[in-house]
């Protein structure tokens, strides 16, 4: 992706975005130290690539899984949760071959390599900090959303290479201090992974190549989709933890502060898409939304559909809906009207008016899922290691910005959004008696966002 936007303005180019965050975050006092990364300046075939994963939910295990698939020498030699439990679980099932996408591409099994005793086993709110501790080269962060920001800031101070789960955030704040560290990551040469694994599928590829070389004309309209049933009920009972902090955090994805709603943490996927095919990012945003189906209180604060309208700076626009209502119409998907024809990007077709259609009738080369890892590791090997966190931060504030919209029920600017100071929630906080944010259901019209 260029690091220009397609349209830059004087206001919303994304060049601008991230010269006024780093900005902010430096006055904020977000300093980060150099560190030294192994691998920096590349490495040998036989060289051991020393993993160590914070978040050890399922997707922290699948993507401990794929890292551990890649070609070359790789080992896990550090885990961390909030729950010993959750670590426990994590190992057990990487042990048994078990947790994630893809296969081990050298052969063998998962299992083989696994190097992480108990005493490199870390829990606790703290314990990110123990495994950047560690002798490890390369991080995965895949703790709820919210805490991705202090992780990985944490991570690039301490000179690790880092693959990080989407969102990267949940807020204006929380996107600065990303913004920075990316910046940091940058100087010191360090490889960052962002897991919108659409970025690593060859169909997307080759469909969004054609479609920004003019294949359908000028993007005039797009409609991005993540319409389903929603995802699991809360896993623990308010009795079942010991306080309010811990009942939120084992069932993050229903509080804002930790999940960003499912805009952010599921839709996010479909939104990048058009953001990748526009080269760009939406100038503001106004949407609808609210709670209509999964309204008990067990279902914490988000909202169960949203819809919105996003206003990208040559006036185009992307039309996007996301669902969490069973035995309704689903649809993950994208597609985009052009002066010329359409595309249907998520089958790879291409219709143009009067003309030949086009559909991707190649190999999808992998996983999606185990290929970002791959393409991540080969980059950090050879010494020009990829940073995907401009636009994982990018397409997270997009996201950020039409939950905005819905709820506060008003036209929101991306400006807005990236310079507020709302911070969700408390995630310097490493203390269980931490107070949790009380839940609370916007209302738009009445709920302040900006």
């Amino acid at each position: 992706m260029s690091d220009a936007s397609q349209h830059p303005t004087p206001r919303s180019s994304r060049r601008d975005f991230i010269t006024r965050s780093s900005a902010a975050a430096a006055a904020a006092g977000l300093a980060l130290e150099l560190g030294s990364a192994r691998f920096a300046h590349g490495a040998l075939a036989d060289d051991t690539i020393k993993i160590g994963v914070i978040g050890c939910g399922g997707r922290g295990t699948g993507a401990a899984q794929q890292a551990l698939s890649t070609e070359g020498p790789v080992k896990l030699v550090a885990m961390a949760d909030a729950f010993e439990d959750s670590v426990e679980k994590a190992y057990a099932n990487l042990a048994a071959g078990k947790g994630g996408r893809g296969k081990n591409n050298q052969g063998g099994s998962v299992a083989e390599r696994l190097d992480c005793p108990k005493e490199r086993r870390f829990f606790g709110l703290d314990s990110y900090k123990k495994v950047l501790e560690c002798d490890v080269d390369l991080v995965v962060l895949a703790t709820p959303p919210g805490y991705r920001p202090v992780h990985f800031e944490a991570a690039v101070a301490a000179g690790k290479h880092v693959f990080m789960e989407k969102p990267v955030a949940v807020d204006g704040p929380g996107v600065r201090r990303v913004l920075a560290a990316v910046a940091e990551a940058k100087k010191k040469k360090l490889g960052v992974g962002v897991g919108l694994q659409r970025h690593h599928q060859a169909s997307y590829q080759e469909t969004i190549k054609r479609l920004q070389d003019g294949a359908i004309g000028d993007i005039v309209a797009a409609r991005a989709y993540w319409n389903g049933g929603g995802v699991w009920d809360p896993r623990v009972t308010r009795e079942q933890t010991k306080s309010d902090l811990e009942y939120q955090v084992r069932n993050w994805y229903y509080y804002n502060w930790l999940s960003g709603d499912h805009i952010c943490e599921q839709h996010i996927h479909n939104i990048d898409v058009i953001n990748w095919v526009k080269n760009g990012y939406p100038v503001s945003a106004e949407g609808m939304g609210g709670r209509q189906v999964r309204v008990d209180p067990k279902y914490g604060e988000i909202y169960d559909h949203h819809a919105v309208e996003f206003v990208y700076a040559d006036g185009s626009r992307m039309f996007s809906y996301c669902r969490h209502i069973p035995n309704c119409w689903n649809s993950v998907s994208e597609a985009v009207h052009g002066t010329k024809g359409t595309s249907q990007i998520d089958k790879g077709r291409i219709e143009v008016k009067g003309g030949e259609s086009w559909a991707y009738r190649g190999k999808n080369d992998g996983n999606p899922y185990q290929v970002e890892h791959d393409v991540l590791q080969a980059s950090i090997r050879s010494g020009n290691p990829i940073n995907e966190g401009e636009n994982g931060a990018m397409s997270t504030l997009t996201s950020i910005l039409g939950r905005m919209a819905t709820y506060g029920g008003k036209e929101v600017s991306m400006d807005d959004a990236l310079n507020s100071k709302i911070v969700l929630g408390p995630y310097d906080a490493l203390s269980w008696d931490t107070t949790a944010p009380t839940p609370f259901v916007a209302v738009p019209g009445q709920t302040k966002v900006v």
